[in-house]
């Protein structure tokens, strides 16, 4: 998944000697976070609720509209954006675009293209939509979850059970973070299964792998395991 297929790609963008007035407005209308700065068409810097937060001369916070219009409206967006920012590709994978946000501890970034031009805006909300959308949450299937030994044919083991069942599968995801040595956890997500069948696939699925939990988001139900 590319961040070109996620990004938000109508941006809104101001120019560097727009007051903050319209950058402002430009924000509540648009619901934004971070507003890309142009000068001469091109990328200089952006700007944030944390920018608008350090700029007004009183102890406010983005909510508190009125006071930061009052004080800041007629300065210009020049002088309290954050120059040179972060920026990434379209051809980024989310997953770097997610690393490079939360390395640097920012909510979001402009996106460029070879040529540096802007293209659009990466944001931690267009992560989770794309978590989300990864996940097949939105079938409301069944996800498993298992620690399961890291050695060749453990994942296939349980997908073939699962396929032997009909189930149709959704997503597999396989991490290695806080896994024992030696193992790795693995979670699927499927669809398609009959219900009833359903105790005597989990007493096969405990023949491939430790099952540490079951979550039907259809019935609204969990089953948690020790592990």
């Amino acid at each position: 998944m590319l961040v070109k297929d996620w990004m938000t790609d109508d941006v809104a963008a101001v120019d560097v000697n727009d007051t903050v007035h319209r950058l402002v407005v430009l924000m509540m209308d648009h619901k934004l976070g971070i507003v890309p700065v142009l000068e001469d068409g091109k990328l200089v810097g952006v700007v944030t609720e944390e920018d608008l937060r350090r700029a007004a001369p009183i102890d406010t916070s983005l909510p508190d509209i009125p006071h930061i219009v009052y004080h800041l409206s007629n300065v210009h967006v020049g002088s309290i954006m954050t120059r040179a920012p972060l920026t990434v590709r379209p051809d980024y994978t989310l997953e770097e675009a997610a690393a490079i946000l939360l390395r640097h501890k920012v909510s979001g970034c402009p996106v460029l293209d070879n040529d540096d031009a802007l293209v659009g805006v990466i944001t931690k909300d267009d992560l989770f939509k794309a978590m989300v959308s990864l996940s097949g949450l939105v079938r409301k299937g069944i996800q498993f979850g298992f620690l399961i030994e890291d050695k060749p044919g453990s994942i296939q083991q349980v997908v073939d059970t699962l396929r032997r069942r009909h189930a149709r599968l959704v997503s597999i995801v396989c991490p290695y973070e806080n896994a024992p040595p030696g193992y790795r956890y693995l979670y699927v997500r499927v669809f398609n299964i009959d219900r009833e069948n359903l105790p005597g696939l989990k007493e096969e699925l405990k023949e491939k792998g430790k099952l540490i939990y079951i979550v039907d988001h259809r019935e609204n139900t969990r089953e948690i395991y020790p592990e």
